[in-house]
């Protein structure tokens, strides 16, 4: 398996373009299925999980063409679907898999989606996605690891879900994009509350309406969606990636840096923003698209605890980790949204930091001075944290299992090389 190889002590500087959101791109692609036209869309980030949807929409009889591979420009086309399936090996290193079952359920009426896989952060449990879809009518059984949905009645002309009034008993991101997709083809109305808020359910939002779907309350917790008898085709251009975005706004800040990160969403990043300059860094927005980030003289301690949007986000918490190792005092992390999201800390600590945990709690004391060693990213964001420590750690780090990175930044050792980072990737054997 590959590992990057980091050289710590070398300040940023330069610029830093942003790729299309991951977690916007999941949704938009599954949202493909809901019509028979075509659907184009742009902006995706080259990364692992988007090849893995394509090949997902592909096995259910969906034709993907893209230009080259990776690609940033995927047209889909889904005039019949053959399979209604999201099989285990498939979809066994990625969770957003269940994206399809909401779509599959509002134009077919059946769908079998293996419970998903992903990162090891902690229970994500779908049970949410099912109340909800239950209450529209369906049918749903699980057993042998797979979720098998179903409309009464299947395979009868106008057999469809029915809108619902339903209340999601905690925020859930996947929960409000796949409830939305599936009631966008739903007879009557469905009301949503306690929907997530993120910019990325926005982003499907604006698909959806752009493919003739009938939904307001943009933005706020609560979404009414008005069926109807079929969605047509468009084209649509994904969002920036926020959590890339913060990444290297982080990275800017802990090296003493100086970069300007383009091609970037600034109203996304406004909890990140307050909280890196509570903590010394210099940001500035230049423009609509620009962040300039410089690393203060001394960074100092800054307690932060992770909120759903518009919140501190929970993808940022191990990056920030990173960052209040090198910062004066003691920084208390609260991590209110998955319960084992820690597991950068103890790798962290054997590069010299100092962290206690308990509980849902992690005290940070620092400034500590990071010596490299190797280590092993247990998930998505545990990897980019690691990777920040890596940036300011003294001598070399290795970083083990970075499948888990390639999952969700979109060549990020040649944009850290570009901005003087000394980062290579070692190929080794499978």
């Amino acid at each position: 398996m590959d590992k990057f190889l980091i050289r710590g002590g070398k300040a940023l500087r330069g610029t830093v373009a942003i790729s299309g959101a991951k977690n916007s791109a999941l949704p938009v692609m599954a949202a493909a299925l809901l019509t028979a036209e075509k659907v184009a869309i742009h902006n995706i980030p080259k990364v692992r999980d988007l090849i893995t949807m394509s090949k997902l929409l592909t096995f259910m009889d969906a034709k993907v063409t893209v230009t080259e591979v990776p690609a940033s420009d995927y047209v889909i086309e889904a005039p019949r679907l053959n399979h209604a399936e999201a099989p285990y090996e498939l979809v066994k290193t990625m969770r957003a898999s269940i994206l399809t079952l909401g779509p599959l359920m509002a134009r077919l009426g059946v769908a079998r989606i293996s419970l998903p896989g992903g990162c090891a952060i902690g229970a994500r449990p779908v049970d949410l996605h099912l109340k909800a879809l239950e209450r529209m009518g369906a049918e749903i059984t699980t057993s042998h690891g797979y979720i098998e949905a179903k409309v009464p009645g299947n395979g009868t002309k106008g057999r469809r879900l029915k809108g619902a009034h339903i209340v999601f008993e905690k925020i859930t991101v996947t929960g409000t994009e796949n409830i939305l997709m599936a009631a966008t083809l739903a007879d009557g109305e469905t009301i949503l509350e306690n929907c997530a808020r993120e910019p990325e359910v926005t982003d499907l939002l604006v698909m959806l309406r752009k493919m003739g779907a009938q939904i307001e309350g943009d933005g706020t917790a609560t979404l009414r969606i008005r069926g109807v008898a079929e969605l047509h085709g468009t084209e649509h251009s994904v969002i920036p990636d926020r959590i890339e975005t913060g990444t290297f706004l982080v990275a800017g800040a802990i090296t003493g840096g100086e970069l300007a990160i383009t091609n970037c969403e600034p109203e996304h990043q406004g909890a990140v923003i307050a909280k890196l300059k509570q903590a010394g860094a210099c940001i500035e927005i230049a423009d609509k698209t620009t962040l300039r980030v410089r690393g203060g003289k001394k960074l100092v301690a800054s307690n932060m605890t992770t909120e759903e949007f518009p919140g501190f986000a929970t993808d940022m918490q191990a990056q920030y980790m990173a960052l209040a190792t090198q910062a004066e005092g003691a920084s208390v992390i609260t991590e209110t949204i998955f319960e084992n999201r820690y597991l950068h800390a103890s790798e962290m600590i054997r590069m010299g930091a100092n962290i206690s945990i308990e509980g849902r709690q992690a005290v940070v004391h620092g400034p500590a001075p990071l010596s490299g060693t190797t280590v092993q990213a247990s998930d998505l964001r545990a990897s980019a944290g690691l990777m920040l420590a890596g940036l300011v750690a003294n001598g070399e780090t290795v970083i083990e299992r970075v499948y888990h990175i390639d999952r969700g930044y979109e060549r990020i050792v040649e944009k850290l090389g570009a901005v003087g980072a000394e980062i290579e990737r070692v190929h080794g054997p499978a």
